[in-house]
């Protein structure tokens, strides 16, 4: 354990975050930037004393609990996280659950596709970022609910609008049988993630298909696809299905394009026209 230097950047992290990023009051009387001791001491849930020796660099040896506490408290990003644990002489053991951050640059490059509906998938198939034209080749995701942009519970347990399993895809059997795989890669990662149980054990509830192909126990990486979305306005679209791996955040850049020159290119220009307005439903 360097206490030194483990002192140095507790304090560094914490003169970095204002009052107001953890919703506490900025008041008028304040001498030093960013947070006050006791402020990150109740934010983590352990004494203004404990904490204070911390940065005084005579604490006892924190406790992996108290660690996590304070990386949550000290909003630490990975690296942040992973550094103070070595720092404390406890090198972290794996995250409890897939992150849900996506990198900024990566929804960047999303909203400079602008030909290409392109999507980020969690480790737990949840699609937790998106450009306007996936939304209007699959569907508004910024209108549902988070369990509803699960691309698994969707393709396993709806709902199935108009009738189209997971949008209507021409593979979703294939789709079904690999994320079923991959998701069980995924709780081999994260064995302690209360939602991917939770998950799990809905599907199994559920779904028949997904219990039988669970008890298979195989696992298989991601293919590389061409699929057909059944689009209710604009009909067939066949896309080239790219995925790019991000594997610091367990992360999947899912981009779909069409063939230059066919009528599925043409559709996805209509798409990008149309939004994800629903021009088939009378007004």
């Amino acid at each position: 354990m360097d206490r030194r230097e483990l002192a140095d950047f507790l304090r560094s992290r914490r003169e970095r975050i204002a009052p107001a990023d953890v919703g506490l009051p900025a008041g008028s009387r304040r001498r030093t930037p960013g947070l006050r001791r006791e402020e990150v001491a109740q934010l983590a849930f352990i004494s203004t004393e404990y904490y204070t020796r911390l940065e005084q660099a005579r604490g006892p040896h924190p406790s992996r609990e108290v660690l996590a506490q304070l990386a949550r408290a000290l909003r630490l990003s990975d690296a942040e996280r992973t550094h103070l644990h070595h720092l404390a002489g406890a090198p972290p053991g794996p995250p409890p659950g897939p992150t849900r951050e996506v990198r900024q640059s990566i929804v960047d490059l999303l909203h400079r596709l602008p030909n290409a509906a392109a999507t980020v998938i969690s480790a737990t198939f949840e699609i937790i970022a998106w450009n306007d034209l996936a939304a209007a080749l699959m569907e508004d995701f910024s209108a549902l609910p988070r369990a509803d942009r699960n691309l698994v519970r969707r393709a396993f347990l709806g709902p199935h609008r108009d009738g189209r399993r997971l949008y209507g895809v021409s593979d979703v059997t294939e789709f079904a049988r690999n994320s079923a795989q991959q998701l069980r890669a995924a709780a081999a990662r994260y064995p302690d993630d209360p939602e991917l149980k939770g998950l799990i054990r809905e599907l199994l509830d559920g779904s028949q298909e997904f219990a039988r192909l669970w008890a298979a126990h195989d696992v298989a990486p991601a293919p590389t696809l061409i699929k057909t979305f059944d689009h209710p306005v604009v009909g067939p679209v066949t896309v080239n299905c790219d995925v790019l791996d991000l594997a610091d955040r367990d992360q999947r850049v899912v981009i779909y394009t069409a063939t230059p020159g066919t009528p599925s290119e043409e559709a996805l220009r209509l798409l990008s026209v149309l939004g994800t307005q629903r021009l088939d439903v009378p007004g």
